[in-house]
């Protein structure tokens, strides 16, 4: 039965799907960041204060769900037995290789920009501005297969041994060991024995990022 409770519990199911607060759904979607707090759920003289269909619209938008999902979680399956919230998951754009070397997805830091992303959700809470390349091809073997998601960090700490994604000022992305960084250049061990080994001047790197979590 759709009820007044049930369509605010979905929508702080969504929220926390995506690991956000009411308030930061709102502030995502473009709302009012108070426009979801529970005290705005009741008026004055205590009678129910439903979310306009505009509101569910933008949040569904603005967290790239869809509108099948936002219905899951009204009916109430996007929860446990027992009454208990599906575990929270992050949500992070998602981008393949082949497409990430093209211009316009990545800011001069190497974070997600632009248009043409899609999304990933993942098990566990994942930084701010972390972002997924999903593997094409086999390149990246015995370490990754095609259509594994490695989960990039462009804030993370990097040192000698880390793997991590590179972007040169050509184009090319690529997904390396950094065996040595100097000031002048870049020394990157690559994850497939059958590559050799790349030595990138410090004026042809454009970004690199660590990365911290694969699905495999």
């Amino acid at each position: 039965m759709l009820s007044h409770q049930t369509v605010w519990a979905a929508i702080d199911a969504l929220a926390e799907r995506y690991s956000l607060s009411a308030s930061g759904l709102a502030k995502r979607a473009g709302l009012d960041s108070t426009a979801f707090n529970k005290s705005k759920r009741l008026s004055a003289d205590g009678r129910p204060r439903w979310p306009s269909t505009e509101s569910i619209a933008k949040i569904i938008v603005a967290t790239g769900s869809s509108v099948d999902e936002f219905l899951t979680l009204l009916d109430g399956r996007g929860a446990r037995s027992g009454g208990q919230a599906s575990p929270r998951r992050a949500a992070v754009p998602m981008l393949g290789f082949a497409q990430a070397g093209a211009g316009g997805f990545f800011d001069d830091a190497g974070f997600p920009a632009g248009h043409g992303w899609d999304l990933v959700e993942l098990p566990a809470q994942a930084r701010d501005g972390a972002y997924a390349l999903q593997v094409q091809g086999d390149s990246m073997l015995p370490l990754y297969r095609d259509g594994d998601v490695l989960i990039v960090e462009p804030s993370a700490t990097i040192k000698r041994g880390d793997r991590v994604v590179v972007k040169i000022t050509t184009g090319e992305v690529m997904a390396k060991i950094m065996s040595r960084r100097s000031a002048d250049k870049i020394e990157l061990t690559s994850l497939n024995p059958a590559h050799p080994m790349r030595s990138v001047p410090a004026k042809q790197l454009e970004w690199i990022a660590r990365i911290v979590w694969a699905s495999q």
